[in-house]
């Protein structure tokens, strides 16, 4: 399941931006509307000051395109938007030509899960101009928002060293959108569970709570509490421990643990959420080991992230899951991914391609023309460098890749490395011909592919920044479309 038909109607054709709306109907109304088109979306810069992003979110997409239509109540609801004169905004034709519209552009996407870069096209787009343009802010809306909560879970699973992520972060999402989005992101990521119910059924993740501290508060002592909860759900106790004393609460803990061990029963573990948390996971796991429970695991919450936990591994704490919730789900200290989509070839039926260019006086925002395609080197099981090349020019055997930001940085890539190419079809002719794979394994693919780039990627601060950049061919084109563009000589 993916959610977002179980969710909503089945045509999510309005989630877009009005000027998208304004844009198609120029082109219909200028008649070039059925021009060919070719669009990417790409980011331009890792979240987080990081050095990589996990792609997420395609399976939305996939969704959203298999309903894409305008149906009677979206074109009823567009009739009513005025112009500045008080005149209807759409002529009457232009509103029949969207109901009447069948879908029908090619889409290319990097599978949800890999491990992506700067300039890299994560989708490319190919179609009527019109189609293509009133696809991007839904798709740019899916794809930034998963892409960044599954890179940040990817960083949170890093510093964890290999110990369960559990997301927490339902009740401080925005929104109920935001919190399925992002507990599929986290998931994604590599979080082995949430606490999110209704993600869990629509997305088949598995689901984890226990109980907060209103349930001890609910009851005269804590021993008690624990006690009837015990009773009430033998094969779920994991204890919250820090109501009124923590290390009190430990203990508690292991008298109803043994109470449940003489019944047939094993306490999971207890949580902490407050404190010292390095300071009171040593000190619990002394209580824990001393009162016959080794395998008994402390939970960890409380505004976690990469950063606190990083700093609690090394300081030696004993916590053994972490549960992570607003830092995650929100995408802490970054608002969002940055995706662009941008036009970078068009044409008439039956001519050819005329490449386009995106100018700015910031370099970073010039974008890459041409119908592009990565292609990923790797010697051993290590990546070692993406080349952005088009497709029409081709990628030589022993390809020279040129940095983006500085044509001066040139990589070669060893003849006869084993290479893959990132961008799969997904959609033909307007019908999904990828079926999306369970979330179990577009998590295995996240961890798998996190694992094959060096330490240094990796790595939170000053990340080593991994080789990407055009092949020489399509740097040239690019240059010669900017003087063009410029108004210098070719």
């Amino acid at each position: 399941m993916n959610g977002l038909s179980e969710l909503y109607r089945p045509s999510l054709s309005l989630l877009t931006d009005l000027y998208q709306l304004t844009m198609a109907y120029g082109y219909w109304k200028t008649g070039t509307m059925e021009k060919e088109a070719v669009f990417n979306l790409f980011f331009r810069k890792n979240p987080f000051q990081g050095g990589f992003t996990v792609a997420a979110g395609l399976s939305y997409v996939l969704d959203f395109v298999r309903n894409f239509r305008f149906v009677e109540a979206d074109t009823a609801f567009l009739a009513t938007l005025k112009g500045n004169d008080g005149q209807p905004l759409f002529d009457a034709g232009f509103l029949d030509y969207l109901g009447k519209m069948a879908f029908s552009c090619d889409i290319d996407a990097i599978p949800e899960g890999t491990v992506v870069f700067p300039h890299e096209p994560l989708l490319r787009v190919q179609g009527p101009l019109v189609q293509c343009q009133l696809l991007e802010t839904a798709l740019l809306n899916m794809i930034n928002f998963q892409s960044l909560i599954a890179t940040k879970a990817a960083r949170i699973c890093l510093s964890t060293q290999g110990e369960p992520v559990l997301e927490f972060g339902l009740r401080r999402a925005q929104g109920i959108d935001g919190a399925l989005a992002a507990s599929r992101a986290a998931y994604i990521g590599g979080a082995s569970a949430t606490s999110n119910v209704l993600a869990g059924k629509l997305f088949g993740i598995p689901v984890r709570g226990t109980h907060a501290h209103s349930w001890v508060m609910s009851f005269d002592t804590e021993l008690e509490s624990f006690q009837q909860y015990a009773a009430a759900m033998p094969n779920n106790c994991v204890f919250l421990v820090d109501t009124y004393d923590t290390l009190d609460g430990v203990r508690n803990a292991v008298k109803v643990g043994a109470w449940l061990r003489e019944r047939g029963h094993e306490m999971i573990g207890v949580r902490l959420d407050s404190g010292d948390l390095a300071y009171l996971s040593r000190e619990a796991r002394k209580i824990l080991d001393g009162g016959g429970f080794p395998k008994a695991a402390i939970f960890a919450s409380n505004d976690l992230d990469e950063d606190i936990i990083s700093s609690l591994k090394q300081q030696g704490s004993a916590i053994a899951v972490w549960g992570v919730g607003t830092k995650l789900v929100t995408g802490h200290e970054q608002s969002a991914l940055g995706g662009v989509y941008k036009l970078v070839a068009i044409r008439r039926p039956g001519q050819p391609w005329e490449y386009k260019v995106k100018l700015s006086e910031q370099a970073i925002k010039v974008s890459n023309p041409g119908i592009l395609q990565v292609r990923r080197f790797s010697a051993g099981a290590e990546c070692i460098g993406d080349l952005i090349f088009d497709t029409g020019l081709g990628a030589p055997s022993e390809p020279v890749m040129v940095d983006p930001m500085d044509p001066t940085r040139r990589k070669k890539m060893p003849a006869g490395a084993p290479t893959e190419d990132l961008l799969v079809p997904v959609v033909r002719q307007g019908k999904a011909v990828m079926k999306t794979p369970p979330m179990e394994e577009i998590r295995a693919r996240t961890l798998a592919q996190v694992a094959r780039f060096h330490g240094g990627v990796k790595r939170f601060v000053n990340p080593h920044r991994y080789p990407v950049g055009l092949e020489v061919k399509l740097h040239d084109l690019k240059t010669r479309l900017i003087l063009k563009a410029r108004g210098f000589a070719e």
